[in-house]
């Protein structure tokens, strides 16, 4: 299965913030949303990616000060991303060797889409149901 499946599946809603907003506006959106991370984005292109851990991070570092700060002084900047054609594989690969929970997919220089590490499990989860059954219907009709 590939990012393009997962996406289909789920939808490409993206969830994005500004670098300016503050921390503390960025907290309520995750925990409105209920979600994990979200993209930062200027508006036209991927600025970095914000996640409940870079929140926790700033509240260690800075303290509650952290809240008024804006979103770019704790952002991950450097964001690995990945294309609607990587695999499952693929993105296990990226996330448990860079240790995030979450990917943007980007085409064309844009985000379309943002896969976690729970979109990954439950297609894994999927192909690995899928091959049973077929291995089932192959042993079955031989």
């Amino acid at each position: 299965m590939n990012v393009e499946v997962i996406l289909k599946e789920k939808g490409g809603d993206i969830i994005s913030i500004s670098p300016t907003a503050s921390i503390s506006d960025a907290a309520a959106l995750l925990s409105g949303r209920k979600i994990g991370a979200l993209v930062v984005t200027d508006g036209t292109s991927l600025s970095g990616i914000l996640s409940e851990r870079d929140i926790v991070r700033a509240i260690v570092t800075d303290g509650a000060a952290a809240l008024g700060e804006p979103v770019s002084h704790f952002m991950t900047e450097n964001v690995v991303t990945c294309s609607r054609v990587d695999t499952t594989l693929r993105l296990m690969d990226l996330m448990t060797g860079g240790r995030f929970r979450h990917l943007p997919v980007v085409e064309d220089g844009q985000v379309i889409g943002l896969i976690s590490i729970g979109d990954v499990v439950k297609a894994r989860i999927s192909e690995t149901e899928m091959e049973a059954e077929q291995l089932k219907m192959y042993i079955a009709s031989g």
